[in-house]
């Protein structure tokens, strides 16, 4: 990202924050009255949905480009990418466990300890995963997953846990779990259930406020540009929003269409956030 933005946008100086997405809404939440920060990069809708009213619209002429299912003109957010859910694996640490094939495998109770997760109060990518999981499997598939992963602090726990071996298995996003696989990790394996997976587009927008708003709009257009997103697609896999990029050119990643997608509402998703969190740690306590 530096680079693109050295090239393109020399006149702009980056200071960043990172972390998990629901730790620095809060933060903009809680920074509401005097903003410290000007654009927000990213998270899910479902997820930025309760902190809309701290965002402002803004029509990028970079947009025009971006696949028109992932355009939302009524909401003050622009898709960045597109994630698929998967499972990393780790094979030297599955043991006597068969090799997963589908999301039912999870559910045994023999990989109870075994399979991590980010917890979703805390990161968007955690929370997509376990609403897509509860409508494509059910509640009574929910409560049984819960019985046996373990929740970690972020999802780059996660990501760390299954890396290092610490768990035979995790839930993320394909862009997280094939950077290990083009690092020359030859027992991570990427996962797409048989059942089916979901994908889950990410979303950037200017914090309402902000104290450099223009070049706020300069640095906006530049993360939605053709360049940004073939490099970010190079280096770290994920998959464009522009309609313009064709994955297969760039990065040893399956076609989308050659995958078993199951639709999910994200507007739904963001309208019962509240009550699925309030069941998920009631489901995790019992679980334990």
């Amino acid at each position: 990202m530096t680079e693109v933005f050295s090239e393109k946008a020399p006149e702009l100086s980056l200071s960043t924050i990172t972390g998990g997405s629901g730790q620095l809404l809060r933060r903009v939440e809680a920074e509401a009255s005097a903003p410290q920060g000007d654009l927000f990069w990213n998270s899910s809708e479902n997820t930025l949905a309760g902190f809309r009213e701290y965002f402002e619209p803004y029509a990028s002429p970079e947009a025009e480009a971006i696949q028109d299912d992932l355009k939302r003109p009524e909401s003050p957010w622009t898709a960045t990418n597109l994630h698929v859910v998967v499972g990393m694996v780790n094979t030297d640490q599955l043991g006597e466990l068969p090799a997963p094939t589908k999301w039912q495998d999870f559910l045994d109770p023999a990989w109870k300890g075994k399979v991590a997760i980010a917890d979703p109060n805390n990161s968007s990518t955690a929370f997509t995963i376990l609403w897509g999981f509860e409508k494509l499997m059910g509640t009574e598939a929910l409560k049984q997953l819960a019985a046996n992963v373990v929740v970690n602090s972020s999802a780059s726990a996660v990501l760390r846990g299954v890396g290092q071996g610490e768990f035979a298995a995790g839930f993320t996003y394909e862009s997280n779990a094939y950077a290990f696989v083009a690092g020359g990790q030859a027992e991570i394996a990427l996962l797409y259930p048989e059942e089916g997976t979901f994908t889950s587009p990410e979303f950037q927008a200017l914090i309402k406020g902000g104290p450099a708003p223009e070049a706020a709009r300069r640095a906006f257009d530049v993360m939605l540009s053709r360049d940004m997103q073939v490099a970010l697609l190079e280096n770290t896999f994920r998959r464009p929003s522009r309609a313009d990029i064709d994955v297969s050119e760039h990065v040893d990643l399956p076609a989308l269409d050659s995958l078993k997608l199951f639709p999910t509402d994200e507007a739904e998703a963001a309208a019962n956030r509240d009550d699925f969190l309030a069941r998920w740690q009631e489901y995790v306590k019992a679980g334990q």
